[in-house]
């Protein structure tokens, strides 16, 4: 989907027609999930733009195409260009996972504490 949005139509509400595009893209997004997968294949994974227009427009997460698109609202833009783009994927193998020692990083907070 590689797609301009007009936040602003005449003769439509502009909460309303907010709602209905933020429903064309997750409804989009399913039905790319609902694709057969290709052979040695684990989930789809998307790649995602979003931005004013398509020559300014930045790569995302698709988690945060809802909270681009509340961004663009608040700050009253007239429109945002958005590119979503599937594509079958493989998951890796599971790495070690890295342990934090907080109590080091706990006394240096309690440190600078005591000197305020």
């Amino acid at each position: 989907m590689r797609k301009t949005f007009q936040l602003k139509p005449e003769g439509k509400h502009p909460d309303r027609h907010l709602e209905a595009v933020k429903h064309e893209i997750r409804k989009y997004i399913q039905r790319e999930k609902r694709r057969d997968l290709p052979k040695d294949t684990d989930y789809w994974a998307f790649d995602c733009r979003f931005g004013a227009d398509a020559d300014s427009a930045q790569a995302i997460h698709v988690e945060e195409i809802t909270p681009s698109i509340d961004a663009v609202v608040k700050a009253e833009g007239a429109q945002f260009y958005i590119e979503i783009l599937a594509r079958a994927a493989k998951r890796g193998p599971r790495g070690e996972r890295k342990v934090v020692d907080k109590s080091a990083d706990s006394s240096a907070d309690g440190e600078a504490d005591a000197e305020d």
